[in-house]
């Protein structure tokens, strides 16, 4: 669908916002509420960016913002928007007609949107200072000005209006009536934050890299970055330190053995490679059978990787067979246990009529 495609490409744009259209959508979006138009449009050049200048207050805006109007601005037209498609379509007409609009992006802007989110409050409210470990005399009071300082930057991103990352559900609506303005910037920009005398709108990201389920993901560089510098590093959606992806090109075994964070362990060995790890640690099999070898990878602090390698009995068309390799629970004993258990079946139950 058409409209569906447009939406999308607008949720992954990057590069610079367009910054006229921009400040003439927020100007509708507050006329269309009506609202006088903000005094000011302050730009900022990331969401980390917009809420350090929001934090800072009058100094940093030019003058007092006033109160949040975001409710007014976009929830209460949304509202409206939605109680009006509603009654025109029906509760039956209405999810069908949101599962070929919004649905179709909803789940990928949401983790992008979440892990943003993430981020950001991260960045404002670190879990640790340097130098300084968590038995400190002081400990407690850094915990709790952490506590602080996240629980400031949620209510300040409750305050925000997503811009681009708001397109799932303008997929679904009519963007030139009483939406138009929030649509305009939409198109145009990132998130903002409108307040009575102020809007505090943000460049869109200069790179946002993605898997095919919408997760951030990148192996060499970060996964989304703003003109400000502020970024995120991720790997199929997990975060990780920037540093720490400069080490996957020169990985070894031994260096995945002594890695002490669990998940960024995993990481290692997905980027690795199971077959490869299992090669060049001179793994063993536990188990082998006529659907395939059991291997175990053992890690200290975690439990055991323990994998199913099956190869394909159906030939390429180049003539050679596919090895897969099945992540099964590390209770498995068997081959055969470990691939029934992926069909859902005990080993006794699994007796495939042909191997594909």
């Amino acid at each position: 669908m058409e409209r569906v495609a447009r939406w999308r490409a607008t949720a992954s744009a990057t590069g610079a916002a367009d910054r006229p259209s921009a400040e003439a959508g927020v100007r509708l979006a507050y006329r269309n509420a009506g609202l006088a138009e903000p005094e000011r449009i302050v730009w900022a050049d990331s969401p980390h960016h917009a809420v350090h200048l929001i934090a800072r207050g009058a100094d940093a805006l030019g003058g007092e913002p006033g109160p949040c109007v975001r409710d007014t601005v976009r929830n209460v037209p949304w509202a409206a928007e939605r109680a009006r498609l509603l009654d025109a379509l029906g509760p039956l007409g209405w999810s069908a007609h949101w599962a070929t609009t919004g649905g179709q992006l909803g789940e990928s802007a949401d983790l992008l949107v979440r892990r943003l989110r993430q981020g950001l409050i991260e960045e404002g409210a670190p879990t640790g200072s340097a130098g300084r470990p968590e038995t400190a005399p002081d400990a407690p009071a850094r915990r709790a000005e952490r506590v602080r300082k996240e629980g400031e930057l949620r209510l300040l991103l409750l305050d925000a209006v997503l811009g681009q990352h708001d397109a799932a559900w303008l997929c679904a609506f009519d963007t030139e009536g009483p939406l138009g303005g929030i649509a305009a910037v939409a198109r145009a920009a990132g998130w903002w934050w409108p307040y009575e005398k102020v809007a505090v709108v943000c460049e869109r990201p200069l790179v946002l890299h993605r898997d095919e389920a919408g997760r951030l993901d990148r192996a060499d560089g970060p996964a989304v970055a703003y003109p400000d510098g502020f970024a995120l590093h991720s790997w199929r959606g997990m975060p990780v330190p920037g540093a720490f992806l400069d080490e996957l090109a020169g990985l070894t075994p031994e260096r995945i053995r002594k890695e002490e964070n669990a998940e960024l362990r995993r990481v290692m060995l997905e980027h690795f490679g199971y077959e490869r790890y299992l090669a060049e640690s001179g793994a063993v099999p536990l188990h082998r059978d006529g659907t395939g070898r059991l291997w175990s990878i053992p890690l200290v602090g975690d439990e055991d990787v323990v994998m199913v390698e099956v190869v394909n009995s159906t030939p390429e068309p180049d003539g050679t067979s596919r090895t897969y390799w099945l992540r099964v629970p590390p209770s498995t004993t068997t081959a055969r246990e470990g691939v029934a258990w992926t069909f859902g079946l005990t080993a006794a139950e699994y007796a495939p009529l042909r191997e594909t």
